[in-house]
């Protein structure tokens, strides 16, 4: 009789996970969790506390703190009329115009001028382009307040001071690199094989870019436009420079510096004014919230 030879298995090894694979699980556990609620109840709760306090009374605010508003509580609308008043001499609805105005063009002239930038040194050869696209690239280092004061000379000297066009020019200046750095990235990950056979169509490169790269271009155009919309709008220190000296092409911002320089114990005014200044960016982020995450995920997964 022959006796047939147990047959052991071998040591089964566990698997080797990566390190994103340990990130991933580590921060997807119940405890981490726990840690990014805490975090944001803890990021929010002053923020609530101010916006208690902008309905609030002036003097409840002054004698007792915005948590008493649960047991005592008392609403009023006057903190806001005040600073839409022009008697108090904040009147924010005209700077709030002026951030409307100074934000729009703020916005699609950089995109506009870094999406055809960003096609050109996608799909487009010509000569010294590789030297150029680092130029542009490195031009993100360059620190914002090295070149405050000569572009002030220079829009002093062409005659636009005191009006829209510094802030206009000064955003667009310093928002290009970034952008034209995004896009050409996003550009980049579209398959060649639409741009060839967009030329075997017989396509040149304007209707390759407005027919082709614009609808997939959506996006990323969205994403970086709440960005640089979001910066301009809660921009302070290029207002002050290129927007000082008249209120006629003050942003909202500037106006609250000010509240809070003239009028530092009126708290009532600060707590008003400070939420009619976010109407605007949280109505944007939340209405665009979605192009904004298509955005963020534009160009991870190629084909």
């Amino acid at each position: 009789m022959t006796v047939t030879p147990l047959t052991t298995t071998p040591d089964v090894t566990p698997v080797q996970l990566s390190a994103a694979a340990v990130a991933k699980k580590r921060l997807s556990s119940p405890w981490a969790s726990l840690a990014a609620i805490v975090i944001a109840v803890l990021w929010t709760l002053p923020t609530f506390g101010l916006l208690l306090s902008s309905f609030r009374p002036e003097l409840a605010i002054k004698r007792t703190g915005w948590w008493t508003f649960f047991t005592d509580p008392e609403v009023t609308l006057d903190n806001y009329r005040a600073v839409f008043d022009s008697e108090t001499g904040i009147s924010l609805g005209t700077y709030f115009v002026n951030s409307l105005m100074i934000c729009i063009p703020s916005v699609l002239i950089p995109l506009s001028l870094a999406a055809l930038a960003a096609y050109a040194f996608a799909w487009v050869n010509f000569r010294g382009k590789n030297i150029l696209f680092i130029a542009v690239f490195a031009l993100q280092i360059v620190p914002l307040q090295v070149t405050l004061i000569p572009l002030l000379t220079i829009f002093g000297k062409v005659g636009i001071a005191g009006t829209f066009w510094p802030l206009w020019l000064a955003h667009t200046t310093f928002a290009l690199p970034l952008a034209i750095y995004l896009l050409h990235n996003f550009m980049r990950e579209i398959p060649s094989g639409l741009i060839e056979a967009a030329r075997v169509d017989g396509a040149g490169h304007v209707a390759i870019f407005f027919k082709v790269m614009l609808p997939l271009l959506a996006p990323a155009l969205a994403a970086f436009g709440i960005f640089q919309f979001l910066w301009v709008w809660n921009d302070l220190l290029v207002a002050l420079v290129f927007a000082g000296g008249g209120d006629a092409v003050a942003p909202i911002t500037l106006q609250l510096a000010n509240i809070t320089g003239t009028r530092g114990t009126a708290w009532h005014l600060l707590a008003s004014g400070t939420f009619v200044s976010i109407i605007v960016p949280v109505t944007v982020f939340l209405l665009l919230q979605r192009y904004f995450v298509r955005g963020l995920l534009a160009g991870s997964v190629k084909g």
